[in-house]
Order: C-alpha cells, then structure tokens, then sequence
C-alpha cells in the first residue's frame, strides 16, 4: 500500500478511553481433607549417670575407720607419708623429705612465702695468705634459715679463692648471721636464702 499504516483504535466513551473489563476474583475452595495426627513419639529414658556407679580415675576410700587422708599415710594428707602433705615425706611439702617444700621440704621466698630479715650480720675474715696475695671479691654463699634463724648447710654457690680459704672463711661467716624466720600464713618455716659476703683490702 502507498498509503502509511493508520493506529488501530477502538470506539469507546470517548476518543481516549478503552473499556476495561471488570477483574473476575477467584476464592480457592477450602479442602474437605483433614491433615492426619501427628504421631507419638515414645523415647526410653535411660541413666546414662548413678551415684551406684564408679567414675574412672576416681579415689576408692580403704576399707576401714573414716579418715581424711588420701592413701595408705596418716595425717591427712596424699600418699604413703606423714602430715597433711603429698607423697612420701612428712609435714606440709610435696614429695619425699621433711617441711613444706617440694623434694626436699624447703621453702623458697615467694609465692606466699615472706623471707627472712637479718639481725646479725657477721664479716669474713681474711686469711693471712689471701692476704699476702691480695685476693679480693665476694663469695656467694647459700643457706638455709631454719625457724630459730640460725643459718644451716652452708655451701658455696660462686667461689672467688678455693686455693687461699677465702671460701671456707666464708662458709664460716654465714653460719654465724641470725635471723628472723621465714614465714607462710603466718607461720616460721625453714627457708632457703643467698648471701654474698666481700672481701675487701683496706
């Protein structure tokens, strides 16, 4: 066709308008099937835990009178030893020994353990061939402060003269500084100590 294509239109009220049908609303019909019941579950309760049963790892109490220790020692504590402390040793340590300690049964300062204070410091003395060779220094000496504050098992942590017995007069003075004890919750306990001890030319 020569002639262009004219816009389709449809006659309505008016010339800009296009009737419209009405929506058409659809309501679904409810269904008639009732859903079936839920089912019963029955689950068997069992006791996984009885106080009938033993734990794994746990303590059996002997056979016998009641007692708060735990093992074959007396006195309360863990163990084959003595007192309220664990192992084979007695009093308040841990391991074999005598005291509070651990092994041994000697307190360290620290960890709740007040150290001792000395009252009497005594000086070494020189002796006349460290002094002919003019050895001078400091030993460091180790002890242990027992309760009375008297200084035991005296021994040499830094030598400074084995050959002149500068050492040994060391040792000597160490033994004869006094103490107040150590002390843990308020009570005296034998504690371990370093003294160092100098010798000096005038």
């Amino acid at each position: 066709m020569n002639e262009p294509f004219r816009k389709a239109e449809r006659p309505g009220r008016n010339a800009l308008t296009v009737p419209v049908a009405p929506p058409v609303l659809s309501t679904p019909e409810p269904s008639k099937q009732e859903p079936d019941p839920a089912q019963q579950l029955t689950i068997p309760a069992k006791n996984l835990a009885s106080a009938i049963d033993s734990l794994p790892g746990a303590m059996e109490v002997p056979p016998g009178p009641p007692t708060l220790s735990q093992g074959s020692g007396s006195g309360g504590g863990a163990g084959t030893g003595q007192g309220h402390g664990a192992g084979s040793g007695t009093g308040s340590g841990l391991g074999p020994g005598t005291g509070g300690g651990t092994g041994g049964g000697i307190y360290r300062e620290g960890n709740g353990v007040a150290g001792p204070r000395a009252v009497h410091m005594a000086k070494p003395r020189y002796t006349s061939d460290a002094m002919r060779a003019r050895v001078q220094g400091s030993v460091l000496v180790e002890c242990v402060v027992q309760i009375s504050g008297v200084c035991t098992n005296a021994r040499v942590l830094r030598s400074l003269d084995p050959l002149f017995g500068l050492d040994q007069e060391a040792v000597k003075a160490a033994e004869e500084w006094r103490f107040l004890p150590g002390t843990r919750l308020g009570q005296p306990v034998p504690v371990i100590v370093t003294i160092e001890l100098d010798f000096v030319l005038r």
